[in-house]
C-alpha cells in the first residue's frame, strides 16, 4: 500500500486501455500518465509487465545496443594497440638515455 494513502484499484480495462496508449502514442508515458490521472511509475510498470508477458522487446534497442558494443569492442582494441605501442616507445627511449 502506498506510503499515507489509500491503494488505487484500476479495471483490468483501464490497464489495457493505458497500456495500449503508451504503446501506441508519440507521447512519453509521463504525459500520458498525467493525462489519465496516474502516477507515471504506475504505468511504466504496467507497460513493462505487458511487453514482458507478450515477449515484444524493441528490435532498434536491441540493434542499438549490439551496434554500440561492437563500436566499444574496436575502439578497446585499438587503445590497447596505442598502449602497447606507447610502452615499447617508452622503452626504448629509457634505453637510449642509459
Amino acid at each position: 500500500m502506498p506510503r499515507g494513502g489509500k491503494r488505487n484499484a484500476y479495471s483490468e480495462d483501464f490497464r489495457q486501455l493505458a497500456i495500449e496508449l503508451a504503446l501506441n502514442d508519440d507521447r512519453g508515458i509521463s504525459e500520458i500518465a498525467k493525462e489519465l490521472g496516474i502516477y507515471p511509475k504506475t504505468l511504466y510498470v504496467w507497460v513493462n509487465k505487458y511487453k514482458k508477458e507478450h515477449g515484444l522487446v524493441k528490435q532498434k534497442e536491441t540493434n542499438d545496443l549490439e551496434s554500440e558494443l561492437k563500436r566499444l569492442k574496436k575502439e578497446l582494441a585499438k587503445v590497447k594497440m596505442e598502449r602497447d605501442i606507447l610502452k615499447k616507445a617508452a622503452a626504448y627511449f629509457a634505453k637510449e638515455t642509459m
